[in-house]
């Protein structure tokens, strides 16, 4: 691991904020893609790092875009094909995408953004984007109780969408996100309780609502770490989940691959289970595993996306911003460096809802 975690923070915030557009808009590259979900995340990077006003200004950015039925708009990054050298994402060639976990992680950036400054001015700032944004999260909840991964077309039926089961995972924790702010605000929040029970007994009871799609995807790591990730599942319970796969996943001295079969280990899936460790009261595990990212540092400005190590490469050739945050916010896990430090790791603590005045 990085030994000195406040530099390492700088660097990646410092890259965060040379891919920041002048509208607060963060993408995922110089070239393009943007989405909510990884402009939220570079955006809690950024508040961790101390640029509290880049972070507002990017929660200003959302508030801007967003649709009148409360989606936030954006591009489908993991459709982005790659260059003739197969080292480059074409993110000219980037689709839209209106993705219902993507426009509900605007809620968790909110309350990760009161938790470090303690102030309710932030709250009562974002908290029309965070209800729109749940609105919109809501009306995609089928009677099984999950959420449609994407909004539906007109000609669709709802329970025909389907549900990803990591999605899922993420509005879980970003309704917590959301109850919480309306209950700091001193507002009732029996509805997002409510879709938030229902999602987690579809997610424990009902398997077969999700990845309808795919003929399996237990092969991908964030289907494995995601429910300890979220708190949906906590104490043995998720430390014995965690650690039944882990040599399934973990490469010792590399990192956390995407998925079993590819021998690619990448820095977000490796931080994301970090934090997981960290919920399960792993710590030692986690700070070793994410010290295993050390060597893909660069000097250009944050981390490579990955390391392919039958190629010996850092594939692709890229340093998304989303991949900085994501080591920004597993060094603040790790090293207990601000107030937000568990809020991504398991259940967010019962003592950070304690409502709290404005400053000024």
């Amino acid at each position: 691991m990085p030994q000195e975690p406040k530099p390492t923070i700088a660097h990646c915030a410092d890259w965060i904020l040379r891919l920041q557009k002048s509208d607060g808009s963060i993408p995922w590259l110089q070239s393009g893609v943007f989405d909510a979900w990884n402009h939220t995340e570079s955006a809690m990077a950024l508040g961790v790092a101390g640029h509290a006003d880049a972070a507002r200004a990017a929660f200003d950015h959302l508030c801007v875009i967003q649709r009148a039925d409360g989606a936030l708009p954006g591009q489908c990054g993991a459709s982005v094909p790659m260059d003739a050298h197969n080292r480059h994402l074409l993110a000219a060639k980037a689709k839209p995408l209106v993705d219902t976990n993507f426009t509900g992680y605007c809620a968790l950036g909110v309350w990760h953004l009161y938790v470090l400054s303690r102030d309710l001015r932030d709250l009562e700032r974002y908290a029309p984007l965070v209800d729109a944004a749940m609105e919109f999260v809501l009306a995609h909840q089928s009677a099984h109780g999950e959420i449609a991964w994407r909004a539906r077309e007109d000609h669709e039926v709802l329970e025909d969408v389907d549900a990803l089961r990591t999605g899922n995972c993420s509005l879980y924790k970003s309704l917590e996100a959301a109850i919480l702010i309306r209950q700091a605000l001193g507002r009732p929040a029996t509805d997002l309780i409510t879709a938030r029970q229902r999602i987690g007994v579809a997610l424990l009871t009902r398997p077969e609502r999700f990845d309808r799609s795919w003929p399996s995807k237990q092969n991908f790591a964030m289907d494995w770490y995601y429910p300890v990730l979220c708190g949906l599942l906590e104490g043995e319970e998720a430390r014995a989940h965690l650690l039944a796969r882990r040599h399934e996943f973990i490469d010792d001295g590399l990192g956390c691959r995407c998925v079993t079969e590819q021998p690619w280990t990448t820095v977000a899936e490796t931080c994301e289970l970090t934090m997981a460790l960290i919920a399960i009261g792993e710590d030692v595990r986690a700070k070793t595993l994410l010290g295993w990212c050390a060597p893909l540092r660069d000097d250009r400005g944050g981390y490579s996306m990955g390391w392919q190590s039958e190629e010996q490469i850092n594939w692709p050739d890229e340093r998304p911003s989303w991949t900085a945050a994501a080591m920004v916010l597993a060094l603040d896990a790790v090293h207990q460096i601000t107030p937000a430090n568990r809020v991504l790791c398991g259940v967010i603590q019962d003592d950070a809802i304690t409502p709290m005045t404005a400053q000024g």
